[in-house]
């Protein structure tokens, strides 16, 4: 029912994300989206692209008035850095067919892979695309799913809580404690709330530079306020945490993806692991712990939902590794090209927008409706029969 895609290059004229399946009548506010976009652009560590790019968005089809029509949404981030690419990433004959031409692929990238499949001598072809600039695009289309799910009482946050060997306890918000987390991730370059140990992690990143390393690092996503009853045990493909998993896993660099405390627990006997329920008049049923992440069987279990996601270190390092070069048969060290140092902060943000994604897909799935109208009547349905039937007031 909600689909997203995305097109473009690094260097090329800009990218291009549509989303099919949105409500009508879903009011779009752009300085929001941007302001997710500035978002995915801060965070220490991050590479001198960033002083290149102001992304902003422009849309261009599915939105009138300010509010969704119910037909395709598309919009546009334009590349500033694409002027300085003119005779290289042209769509017609090239100026320049061997400048910046790449033969020498990355450890750790899609370079080699993608050229062996795809037939390219020129692994730029295969870079370009690869890039995580990709992921503006879906940092602006996650900006709109939030705003769909903020329509029915639904918060995506994000948090980093380690940087390289350096961890911190996470933070873990509920929506009375919002106000708080908002202010302490506000005041950190990290997206991080333990601002003392913030300050370590910026040390370490400063000492990655200076050694021409990167370094990654884990950041915690949650969804407050999801229902009991998204997703489906009925089906392997339709169990909502494979497919969070799965959204998330696709993020450039991400290599580990855990539901709540899904490595912690694996070592843990199910006394120590499983989530016990509670009920009172006052509060209905209840939990005062969530191991789980908000999912059991695959489906939503009314509980804040709760990923851990594990980036490795970015595989463009100003200390090359050992590469080989294709055009001469030789060992050589990797191409370097402009990157970041660490980008797990960014990362978090577009985390957010997968997230976002997920659960926008999967409460249409549950409520149906091709106007906004319908989707808050049939949620509202839902919480009177949730409330009435299975005594649920955390909601």
């Amino acid at each position: 029912m909600l689909e997203f895609t995305s097109a473009g290059e690094s260097h090329g004229k800009g990218l291009v994300g549509i989303i099919e399946g949105l409500p009508a009548g879903l009011a779009i506010n752009e300085t929001e989206i941007n302001a997710e976009l500035n978002r995915r652009q801060q965070g220490y560590g991050r590479g001198g692209r960033m002083n290149i790019e102001t992304d902003t968005v422009e849309i261009l089809s599915g939105v009138r008035d300010g509010k969704t029509l119910g037909s395709p949404v598309s919009f546009f981030i334009a590349n500033k850095d694409h002027e300085n690419w003119q005779g290289i990433m042209d769509i017609g004959p090239l100026a320049s067919a061997n400048d910046r031409k790449v033969t020498r692929p990355r450890p750790g990238h899609a370079d080699l892979a993608g050229a062996i499949k795809y037939n390219h001598e020129d692994m730029r072809n295969i870079l370009e695309r690869a890039s995580a600039r990709e992921t503006a695009v879906r940092t602006a289309a996650g900006a709109i799913f939030k705003q769909l799910l903020l329509q029915f009482g639904i918060y995506i946050y994000s948090e980093v809580v380690a940087i390289g060997g350096l961890t911190c306890k996470a933070f873990r918000p509920e929506r009375e404690s919002l106000k708080k987390f908002k202010e302490l991730a506000g005041k950190s370059q990290i997206g991080c709330t333990d601002l003392g140990r913030e300050k370590e992690m910026i040390k370490l990143i400063d000492a990655a530079r200076q050694q021409g390393e990167s370094l990654g690092g884990v950041f915690e996503l949650g969804a407050i306020g999801v229902t009991p009853g998204l997703g489906s045990h009925i089906s392997f493909d339709r169990r909502l945490d494979a497919r969070l998993a799965a959204l998330l896993m696709s993020i450039p660099a991400i290599k580990a993806v855990e539901i709540g405390d899904g490595a912690m627990n694996a070592a843990l006997p199910g006394s120590m692991v499983h989530d016990e329920m509670h009920y009172n008049n006052e509060k209905g049923i209840y939990r005062t712990t969530n191991r789980a992440g908000g999912i059991e069987g695959g489906i939503s279990n009314g509980e804040t939902i709760l990923a851990r996601v594990h980036m490795k270190p970015i595989p463009t390092l100003y200390k090359p590794l050992q590469s080989v070069n294709t055009s001469l048969w030789q060992e050589e060290k990797a191409t370097v090209e402009r990157s970041d140092v660490c980008a797990v902060p960014a990362a978090a943000v577009v985390g957010e927008a997968m997230l976002a994604y997920g659960i926008a897909e999967a409460l249409m799935e549950q409520l149906g409706g091709d106007n906004l109208m319908q989707m808050q009547q049939n949620y509202k349905s839902y919480r009177k029969y949730l409330q009435k039937v299975w005594q649920w007031r955390k909601i």
